[in-house]
């Protein structure tokens, strides 16, 4: 019954605390209390973005934010990276003879630049496109 403590004592045990013991009383509930399951605004966000692809972007502005120091003016000017699937990054390029410089020549030294500022794990290929 509603107001009344749980029965076999006639008390709340004194490890409960004065809320916990108020919210019993409001729901009318006998026994122990319910475990806390509530989170915080960080952790929800946390777990929401990577299944929402929003980490990914945050990581895009951060690469396109870098790129030119990355490749250098030259390339920067005729390409621009695009977005991150996985762990791969999609750049655009402005023409095919840049594609093909990039990709055949110089994909492996940006991997590796790109890597060693982003992280192993956030760049490991990257798609040249038209």
């Amino acid at each position: 019954m509603a107001g009344q403590p749980p029965a076999g004592g006639g008390r709340f045990p004194a490890k409960w605390s004065a809320a916990q013991r108020v919210l019993l009383e409001w729901r009318g509930l006998p026994g122990e209390p319910r475990p806390d399951r509530s989170s915080t605004i960080g952790e929800i966000l946390g777990k929401l973005l990577p299944k929402l692809g929003l980490d990914s972007r945050i990581k895009e502005a951060d690469i396109t934010a870098a790129w030119a120091g990355i490749v250098g003016d030259f390339i920067a000017q005729h390409s621009q990276p695009e977005r991150l699937v996985a762990d791969t990054l999609h750049v655009r390029v402005i023409q095919s003879s840049v594609r093909y410089e990039l990709d055949r020549t110089w994909k492996p030294q940006i991997i590796r630049k790109l890597r060693d500022q982003f992280g192993e794990k956030v760049i490991r290929d990257i798609k040249f496109i038209l």
